[in-house]
């Protein structure tokens, strides 16, 4: 059988991939890599660094790119036979890559590699590798080190069931409306509800948990029951609070003995506390410093929350007759409020931004920002409405993405980047490989042959995602490990991705990326300045709630007793920081996906952090804004060289202080947030 996921000449080939392809080629490419592990950990073998490089590294990175695939689809393009093969594999791959990382042959190879014969790249690689080896429990010995292995590979399978439980919680839910209960629902929504009824040979409009669907009748149905009904059934997704019929996707098993595996992983390597092991690699010094840091930021947001909040009860009261409002009802007041208080609403300006529009406006910044240029190009992908593009310096191949912009079935929710491959001076072949990435989105599908169409919120997004991958594919490293995502502080990594964002509230940026799904006319400027009066609408309440759930999770790894239930912790974090209390039935932990099967345990405070990193980087083009009013190119360029190029060659704070010439501090982010001075 020719099997697709061993080809390693180009792209991956996604059109050919199939679920039985996946057990004979991981078995094989471990195989091999065990082989080569066998091979650089003899005592012959020279603990030189491009030598073990040659051997292992090349051989994990291609086993590293098969998973990489297959987990792709898996999240992407969910079938029960792909579940299942992934599945299969999963412990197979969890426990090599925890052998690996705890092997104390190869950690002795490393330790006796002399730095001084590194270049910078890989001196820094190096130093990330010996620390890595200590958290991968290479100096575990005897029970110790076994447990450690079983406990990285059941959390791995948790993980996973955790994330499958989240999906098909979300997939199973469908309420089929009648056409009265959608009074004030915009209609590309509704035509696109009438469209997934009809492929389900049912009657009326099937509304569905799936974001596309789910936000836009939450701010804009008048039918309060029908939100309610919406919200009960999102909020307690995967939960012991569900509806009995999907009751049996309940997460509350799988989270209660993930925390018990992170608090004893934790104390195997020496540490109190998932926190503290959790904070090693990052820029943080420990869980106090962060802790502290979202205590003192939820203080001079709370003044701001506690101003958004009386303006919401003050007009749900006056203006709509709501003297009691409750949880699913303020989405609903929210935007209600924000259409008389700014004159325009969210549906208005959707109509303004059609994803070929946006892409092209978001293409023209980044090639004018960044000397570079992307065009479309070809590759396998997995689904017709993915895209491929290349991005190119001076002729020359920089590196290539594949977009994925739909909500469909069987498809993760949320947005993110992901690397397919990195860049990598390859020692097996002395040639230069470049990067690609994955930017998946879930955004909504165009109707009745028309564009699709986005929010402000979605065009946010994807520049979000877009600085992430600018990130991963404009990196200038050769050393695969800190090539660049690679490498780079988890605290940090969020600082391009926010950074982009910034461009998204700049009027000449976003003029070019707008034209009237119906008209063609762009965007009008009065629209605009209505947009950005309303820009830092409920950035006080929108704040604390960011500071509650990473408040929640970093306490939940470090004050928490796994035996027992978490729900009094997040009251207690919600009394400390919250100004809106949800209902007691609220179960959103258990799809706090994040934190129990992303990687951010521990870590979700990350986004603040960086935010505080992002805000003051894009203040230097604010500084040095051109006469044409789209950001300095010069300033563009010392961007690129000093965060983007860099990678994790270095540590962050000193790409950071390569571009900004000094330490970050939180005045940007306060003042881009329109938190300065007193509410």
């Amino acid at each position: 059988m020719n099997n697709p996921l061993l080809s390693f000449d180009d792209l991956p080939l996604f059109d050919q991939i199939k679920p039985e392809h996946v057990a004979p080629a991981i078995d094989q490419l471990l195989t091999d890599a065990n082989t080569a592990l066998e091979t650089v950990t003899a005592q012959a073998y020279p603990a030189q660094w491009s030598e073990i490089a040659r051997v292992l590294d090349v051989s994990t990175e291609k086993l590293g790119r098969a998973w990489g695939a297959v987990s792709h689809l898996n999240s992407v393009a969910d079938t029960p036979e792909l579940r299942a093969a992934y599945n299969e594999a999963l412990p197979k791959i969890t426990e090599f890559f925890t052998r690996l990382g705890a092997d104390e042959r190869l950690y002795a190879k490393y330790k006796a590699i002399d730095p001084s014969t590194l270049n910078p790249e890989q001196r820094q690689a190096h130093k990330n590798a010996i620390r890595n080896f200590v958290l991968g429990g290479a100096e575990l010995v005897g029970a110790d080190r076994d447990r450690f292995a079983a406990i990285q590979e059941r959390q791995a399978e948790l993980s996973q069931k955790f994330s499958e439980n989240a999906l098909d919680a979300t997939d199973a839910f469908a309420y089929y409306a009648k056409t009265d209960e959608l009074e004030g629902v915009p209609e590309d929504v509704k035509q696109a509800a009438l469209a997934a009824a009809k492929a389900d040979d049912k009657e009326g409009f099937k509304l569905t948990l799936k974001m596309p669907c789910y936000l836009p009748v939450m701010q804009f149905a008048n039918s309060s029951a029908l939100r309610e009904r919406l919200y009960r059934a999102y909020v307690t997704r995967a939960s012991d609070q569900a509806d009995e019929s999907t009751r049996k996707f309940d997460n509350s098993p799988l989270i209660a003995e993930m925390l018990a595996l992170r608090l004893e992983e934790a104390r195997l390597l020496g540490y109190q506390n998932f926190g503290e092991l959790s904070v090693v690699p990052k820029m943080a010094d420990s869980p106090q410093e962060v802790i502290t840091f979202l205590r003192d930021l939820s203080a001079k947001a709370r003044p701001f929350a506690e101003k958004d909040l009386a303006d919401l009860r003050e007009f749900a009261a006056q203006q709509l007759n709501l003297t009691h409002p409750q949880a699913w009802d303020w989405p609903f007041v929210s935007e209600k409020l924000k259409e008389a208080r700014y004159a325009f609403s969210e549906q208005e300006v959707k109509q303004y931004f059609t994803v070929p529009k946006v892409l092209a406006g978001l293409f023209k910044i980044v090639e004018t920002l960044f000397d570079v240029n992307i065009r479309k190009d070809t590759a396998p992908v997995w689904h017709p409405g993915v895209e491929f593009y290349r991005i190119e310096r001076a002729g020359q191949l920089v590196g290539q993405f594949y977009l994925d912009p739909s909500a469909r079935k069987g498809k993760r929710g949320g947005a993110w980047m992901d690397d397919v491959r990195t860049r990598w001076l390859r020692p097996d072949k002395h040639q230069l490989q470049t990067p690609v990435a994955h930017l998946v989105c879930n955004f909504a599908d165009g109707v009745d042959g028309k564009p699709a169409l986005l929010t402000h919120d979605d065009v946010t997004t994807l520049f979000h995602e877009f600085g992430h991958g600018l990130h991963h594919l404009l990196s200038q490293v050769n050393e695969r490990d800190v090539s660049g995502i690679s490498g780079v502080e988890w605290d940090a990594v969020e600082l391009p991705s926010q950074f982009m964002e910034n461009f998204c509230w700049e009027w000449d940026v976003l003029r070019h990326m707008t034209s009237h799904v119906e008209t063609g006319a762009p965007l009008p400027r009065e629209l605009f300045d209505k947009m950005l009066a309303a820009k830092n609408f409920q950035s006080g309440m929108q704040t604390l709630r960011q500071i509650e759930f990473s408040l929640f999770d970093m306490l939940l790894h470090t004050a928490h007793d796994p035996a027992q239930d978490l729900m009094p912790l997040l009251a207690q974090v919600r009394q400390e920081v919250a100004v809106l209390q949800p209902p007691e039935w609220s179960r959103t932990a258990h799809t706090f996906s994040h934190i129990f099967a992303g990687g951010y345990a521990a870590g979700y405070y990350s986004y603040k952090w960086a935010e505080v990193l992002s805000a003051d980087a894009y203040a230097a083009f604010e500084e040095t804004v051109g006469k044409d009013g789209l950001p300095n190119v010069e300033t563009g360029r010392k961007y690129r060289q000093a965060i983007l190029e860099a990678g994790g060659s270095r540590p962050a704070i000193e790409s950071f202080k390569a571009f900004r010439g000094r330490a970050p501090n939180l005045d940007a982010l306060l003042r881009h947030q329109g938190m300065t001075g007193q509410k």
